[in-house]
């Protein structure tokens, strides 16, 4: 009996456990500078570049844990870690009073500027270091078309909280 055809051919698997592995790899490099340069985690590495590239400094969190890709119950504690920190402020949106707004404040935007050269050493050492401007150029070609298709979904935001049903135990 022939095998059933795959969904992922195995090129596109090899492909997807490469980017996996240097995902990973990249990730933990970057995280262990970022807590020795600034005892800050990733996510609240990117919640302050978030902010500190906005133009007004802010964000609303709705739209912050979109676009880090964080759940929103998650990104309300990373927030609340920094607020405490006094690296960012939440306030209530103008527009919308039940709208939560964070802005980076003038210690975030030191801590970030700390950080900011260990990290780009980072990622230009391990990503960049083995690739041409050329190949940067194709990397970027590449990879947009793959995040533009993965963020054409709504965003988490809008997705539906429906509770989980209790799923009926399978038969032994």
């Amino acid at each position: 009996m022939p095998d059933p055809p795959h969904a992922v051919d195995p090129v596109q698997l090899g492909a997807y456990f490469a980017l996996v592995e240097v995902s990973g790899l990249l990730r933990h490099a970057i995280e262990q500078q970022l807590h020795d340069d600034g005892g800050l985690t990733f996510v609240r590495f990117q919640i302050l570049m978030r902010l500190s590239q906005s133009p007004t400094g802010s964000h609303r969190m709705t739209d912050l844990a979109d676009a880090i890709v964080h759940s929103r119950s998650g990104l309300t504690y990373q927030v609340g870690l920094l607020e405490k920190a006094g690296l960012v402020a939440r306030t209530t949106t103008p527009d919308d009073e039940r709208g939560v707004t964070v802005t980076v404040t003038a210690a975030g935007r030191a801590l970030v500027a700390e950080v900011l050269p260990g990290h780009e050493e980072v990622v230009g050492n391990l990503l960049f270091e083995p690739l041409s401007r050329d190949d940067a150029r194709t990397l970027i070609g590449l990879l947009e078309p793959v995040r533009d298709h993965m963020r054409s979904a709504p965003p988490r935001s809008a997705a539906s909280r429906r509770r989980h049903r209790a799923r009926p135990a399978r038969p032994s």
